[in-house]
């Protein structure tokens, strides 16, 4: 596969958020109005309580060609959840699919904890307006830790194929401290569930589908698929599980994946998205989303310090 970068579409600090976000546009998410689009992406205020920041999700509408911004979102869609709740720290990122008149919205909820610093569940919402703004399912997650699956289920990406929703979402192995002193980082994985309605979900428990590059401790993170022709594809980002934040070389980058029946999928050993040096994705990318847009495939992805100032557009070539 070869793709056109073609820049940064949308920076944050460019424009008004509401409810006091600032900065950041992580995990840009598509929602076809048609001939536009409506691009869902989670941004931070700051909590007046600790100073610490809360992941909210907000929308910007574009032109079909990308090149017009018709609106941002004077709110955001779903409120955070209740205290003690799986999302009352924050939601990020969110899936959105049509299901008849409505649309769906798989939520990522944080909360914070003592020990190590967060812990997430799969939520679920549904709007009824077009995606304007969202009615939660129920306070909490639709999907969770269990069994083989001990801490941070998220990241919940959903499509419907072969008469079944399908979920693909990652799950903590667990945590771990890498140098005396330091702080516990998280190590995650790929994981696969199926549901008829997409309310009530059967895992594949426990089981990983992605096999690692970067060794036993790779992160994989944000998986995004797309069926073209017979053959479906994944796309998500990978890194390494400490020092990711400054050390060179080893933040998000983004990888692929292919299958042809939904279960064995075979990973491509290299990053499918190369960043320009000293550009706005020249250290990291992050976070991708691959659609059908207008006949063609697009990836939306995030760029340096997990979009901060923005994301961008790569289109896949015929």
């Amino acid at each position: 596969m070869k793709w056109t970068r073609l820049g940064k579409i949308f920076d944050p600090a460019d424009h008004t958020l509401a409810e006091g976000c600032r900065e950041f546009a992580q995990s840009p998410q598509v929602l076809s109005l048609g001939e536009d689009l409506r691009i869902y992406f989670s941004t931070r205020s700051v909590d007046p309580i600790n100073g610490k920041f809360l992941s909210r999700i907000a929308y910007v509408d574009m032109s079909g060609d990308f090149r017009n911004i018709t609106g941002v979102s004077s709110h955001t869609v779903i409120p955070l959840g209740e205290l003690g709740c799986f999302d009352e720290h924050g939601i990020f990122p969110l899936s959105p699919v049509r299901v008849d008149d409505l649309v769906y919205a798989y939520t990522c909820g944080w909360s914070r904890r003592i020990s190590v610093s967060v812990e997430t569940g799969i939520g679920l919402a549904i709007s009824s307006d077009h995606g304007k703004t969202f009615a939660k399912y129920g306070n909490g997650p639709v999907l969770s830790a269990s069994l083989r699956e001990p801490c941070l289920v998220g990241d919940g990406f959903v499509r419907y194929f072969k008469g079944l929703f399908h979920m693909w979402y990652i799950f903590g192995t667990g945590w771990r401290i890498y140098a005396p002193g330091g702080q516990a980082e998280r190590i995650y994985k790929i994981a696969h569930a199926t549901s008829r309605d997409g309310i009530n979900w059967e895992k594949e428990e426990g089981r990983k589908i992605i096999d690692d590059a970067l060794g036993e401790d790779e992160c994989q993170a944000l998986p995004s698929v797309i069926r073209i022709g017979e053959r479906y594809h994944m796309f998500f980002c990978y890194r390494e599980a400490f020092d990711f934040r400054t050390g060179a070389g080893r933040g998000y980058r983004i990888g692929h994946a292919w299958s042809d029946d939904l279960q064995v999928w075979t990973r491509d050993p290299h990053p499918c998205i190369t960043g320009e040096a000293d550009d706005w994705d020249g250290e990291m990318q992050c976070y991708p989303h691959v659609f059908e847009h207008r006949q063609k495939i697009y990836l939306l992805y995030n760029g340096n310090r997990f979009g901060r100032h923005g994301f961008g557009l790569a289109m896949l070539e015929p």
